[in-house]
């Protein structure tokens, strides 16, 4: 296994401009499953974060095992982005240890999707794709790679449009094959779905899940819905005032279906908890 600590520098290909607050963590509730020989594993220890002299993490603790599904919920600037960020190398800690771990020779890449499709206007949709693979390759075999990854977002027939040409969710398809066309071994998805109308959003949720299963990426998704984060994730952190208070077990098989009984329940036992929280000032 290669594990890899840092302070790290990153991924060309993940570019977020806004810098944002926190998080902090506890035990998984559960015995974890078996690491994914594709996923990457994250490991935290006395993890601080302070933004212009104010410390929005300290002493945080977590580890995510390769392969594993995690989503963050909380109140909007509680500081659920700044965990990611921190993760994906966006930040650099203040003080602390993020280890990243893969199980085979080479760390594979880390991804990031965002709630924009951040497509290039003057590129065709497979062009789009490609720019995932960075100048890896010749451009035909980037190319090749790119038309796979539409195909797993079923988006074959479009791959020589103009972004314009799409709707606003098979934007959110090119972006999320642009994401998978390298195959990561971490993929970060912040707020993704959140600008979808609901029955597309429900068709994407249901397509991330069958393409994480079929690869065995680690999967982190920050999200403000809570139905979302039952219905998609093995295991749930809450976070509030710079902290993880709740770290939840999602003891749910798959499939999934909506209106279970278990899901409802645990995502009432989620929202009673944020509900109960008082309002960041």
């Amino acid at each position: 296994m290669l594990a890899t600590a840092f302070r790290v520098p990153e991924d060309s290909q993940i570019r977020d401009p806004k810098p944002r607050g926190v998080a902090a963590p506890k035990a998984p509730a559960r015995a974890v499953p078996a690491p994914s020989a594709t996923g990457i594993g994250v490991t935290i220890r006395d993890l601080r974060k302070d933004f212009d002299g104010h410390t929005v993490i300290e002493g945080l603790d977590l580890h995510i095992p390769a392969g594993q599904f995690v989503a963050v919920v909380g109140r909007s600037g509680c500081g659920k982005s700044t965990l990611l960020r921190l993760i994906l190398g966006l930040e650099q800690p203040s003080a602390g240890r993020i280890a990243l771990e893969a199980q085979g020779p080479r760390t594979p890449p880390k991804r990031i999707m965002f709630q924009e499709p951040r497509l290039l206007p003057w590129a065709r949709v497979v062009d789009n794709v490609a720019v995932g693979l960075g100048e890896v390759g010749r451009k035909t075999e980037r190319r090749a790679k790119a038309q796979a990854a539409l195909a797993e977002v079923g988006l074959s027939e479009k791959s020589g449009n103009w972004p314009a040409t799409l709707s606003g969710g098979q934007r959110q398809r090119v972006a999320l094959a642009r994401a998978l066309v390298s195959r990561p071994g971490l993929l970060a998805l912040d707020e993704p779905l959140g600008a979808l109308d609901a029955l597309t959003r429900i068709d994407m949720q249901a397509m991330i899940e069958r393409i994480w299963r079929a690869q065995g990426f680690t999967a982190i998704l920050v999200t403000h819905d809570v139905a979302e984060a039952v219905a998609m994730a093995d295991r749930i952190l809450v976070v509030e005032a710079g902290r993880i208070a709740l770290d939840v077990a999602v003891d749910v098989p798959r499939p999934r279906r909506r209106g279970d009984a278990d899901l409802a329940a645990l995502e009432g036992r989620i929202l009673d908890h944020l509900l109960s929280e008082r309002a960041p000032a």
